[in-house]
């Protein structure tokens, strides 16, 4: 598909007439694909509001300075730590997002001491996520609360209201 294909069809979706302007660019890694980054620049210019969600393994140095980023970092429990790019982290910008999909307690404990050692809620909103299978919601809620933790709890809503389905 054209990125000419791709603004209109966004266009006939979210255009004017919809009633909303905010466009987020998600699913697998958007940044792994070479044509992320025009298609962004492209979306901003056409007047959309857009979001970038990423999983924080690809760079971040190329992204139009109008897009919102959500910068996942990895859990050890998520088998995926070694992907992080944590010098991209100081990057971001106030309003934008980091966000730790949390599989257990010491994943858990490990974020926590992330947030002090990068310095993470003066720089951008910090989100802590249950992961959807593994941990249950409650006890990320209350965890959190007990420790005053400076983060947003947030739920994996695509996971809530179509569950671990391929493609949704």
């Amino acid at each position: 598909m054209t990125l000419e294909a791709i603004l209109e069809q966004v266009d006939d979706l979210f255009g004017p007439t919809r009633g909303t302007r905010h466009v987020c660019v998600t699913g697998g890694e958007p940044l792994a694909q070479k044509s992320c980054l025009p298609l962004l620049t492209a979306l901003c210019d056409a007047g959309h509001r857009v979001s970038l969600e990423t999983s924080g393994a690809m760079p971040l140095a190329g992204v139009d300075p109008r897009v919102n980023r959500v910068v996942d970092v990895k859990t050890p429990g998520s088998g995926e730590e070694r992907r992080n790019r944590y010098d991209d982290l100081a990057l971001l910008r106030a309003g934008e997002q980091i966000k730790f999909v949390i599989c257990d307690r010491a994943d858990y404990e490990w974020s926590r001491a992330k947030l002090t050692e990068l310095a993470l809620p003066e720089r951008c909103t910090v989100l802590f996520s249950p992961s959807a299978e593994q941990l249950p919601a409650r006890d990320l809620a209350d965890w959190i609360l007990g420790d005053r933790l400076p983060v947003r709890f947030q739920m994996q809503l695509h996971k809530v209201l179509w569950g671990n389905v391929p493609g949704k």
